[in-house]
């Protein structure tokens, strides 16, 4: 067993969310911890794979998976920068994983705490013990610093548009 924190877990998470970043995809990040190492990784891969599937908890879980040769991760922890959504959440559900930590609330989409509490439902045949908010300010800086660049870059493309049209007419 390591002796690594929840933080320090998320810290890896955040590490994907970053990597998720660079490349243009929304920045979340998911890592899967078994007896003290993570055996799955996953960041946003969804505008590269054109896949709506492609989600950081998915990808992760896939590849966890993968590396127990099982689809029950009964004694894994999930660390994910960001609530998971309704899809998500049903595959952390369904995969067992009894334990998640999660960084920031997502109030658009949130299927744990913030729209839906499903982790929670004792109508399911599992139920899932979250620790939210770890590491949330990052986790969410990290969004808003990603949507904050859209919008700007958007506005700068209508700008340019806008000029080259009035060019044109004069």
């Amino acid at each position: 067993m390591s002796n690594q924190t929840a933080e320090d877990w998320m810290q890896e998470a955040l590490h994907e969310a970053r990597m998720a970043y660079v490349i243009g995809e929304v920045p979340i990040g998911a890592v899967i911890v078994h007896d003290g190492e993570i055996i799955g990784r996953g960041h946003n891969l969804r505008e590269h794979g054109q896949d709506a599937t492609m989600h950081a908890e998915i990808i992760a879980i896939q590849e966890a998976c993968e590396y127990l040769r099982s689809w029950r991760l009964e004694d894994c922890q999930l660390y994910v920068t960001l609530e998971p959504c309704l899809m998500c959440s049903g595959a952390i559900i369904n995969a067992r994983i009894p334990e998640m930590f999660y960084g920031a609330r997502d109030p658009k989409a949130g299927a744990v705490r913030s729209l839906y509490q499903v982790m929670d439902d004792t109508r399911l045949n599992h139920q899932v013990t979250v620790h939210e908010r770890v590491l949330a300010r990052p986790a969410g800086e990290l969004l808003e610093n990603f949507f904050r660049n859209i919008r700007k870059r958007k506005k700068a493309e209508k700008k340019a548009r806008r000029a080259a049209a009035e060019k044109k007419l004069n």
